[in-house]
C-alpha cells in the first residue's frame, strides 16, 4: 500500500503548447542575437554579399545559425533538462519514464527543433499523442513537462495542464 502522499509524486503535469513556444521564443533570441553578432563580427555588417543568386546561397547563413541552436538545445537539456526559455517558463525535458533522457533522445529532439520545426511542430499537432509531443520527442522518447523540483519519479502518471 502506497504512502497517501506518494501518489502526488507520481503525477507529472504536461507543458501546454503555448509556455513551449514563449520558452522557445525566448531561446530564439538568445541564439538570433548570437548569430547575429557573429555575422556582424565576421562580415562586418549585417548586409554581406555573396557570390551567386541561387537559393542556397542566399539562404546559407541558416545552417550555421541552426547548428547553433542545435548545439544550444543538446547541451543544455543534456546537461540540466532545461535551457534559458524553459527555465523562465517553468519547464523541463525527461524521457518518457521520467528521468534524465539520455544524450541521443536529447539529440533527436534537438534536431527537430533546429531543422524542421514547422514540420515537427505541425505534425505533432496533427499527430499529436497524450503526451503533447512533438514528432521528434517522440522519435527521441522524451516529453516536457512543468518543473515541481522533481528529478524523476517512478510509476508515472501525466496530467495536462
Amino acid at each position: 500500500m502506497k504512502p497517501p502522499n506518494s501518489d502526488i509524486s507520481s503525477k507529472l503535469v504536461l507543458a501546454k503548447w503555448t509556455d513551449r513556444f514563449f520558452a522557445w521564443l525566448v531561446d530564439f533570441i538568445i541564439i538570433s542575437s548570437v548569430s547575429t553578432a557573429i555575422i556582424f563580427a565576421s562580415f562586418g555588417s549585417l548586409d554581406y554579399e555573396l557570390e551567386g543568386n541561387s537559393f542556397w546561397v542566399e539562404n546559407i547563413h541558416y545552417i550555421p545559425t541552426s547548428v547553433l541552436f542545435f548545439v544550444y538545445w543538446t547541451v543544455l537539456e543534456y546537461k540540466i533538462g532545461q535551457t534559458v526559455g524553459k527555465k523562465i517558463m517553468n519547464l523541463k525535458i525527461i524521457n518518457i519514464n521520467g528521468k534524465k533522457p539520455s544524450l541521443k533522445g536529447i539529440m533527436i529532439s534537438s534536431f527537430g527543433k533546429a531543422f524542421l520545426l514547422p514540420i515537427d511542430v505541425i505534425l505533432g499537432w496533427i499527430l499529436t499523442n497524450e503526451k503533447r509531443q512533438r514528432i521528434f520527442n517522440k522519435l527521441g522518447d522524451t516529453v516536457v513537462v512543468k518543473t515541481k523540483g522533481q528529478d524523476s519519479v517512478s510509476d508515472i502518471k501525466f496530467l495536462k495542464d
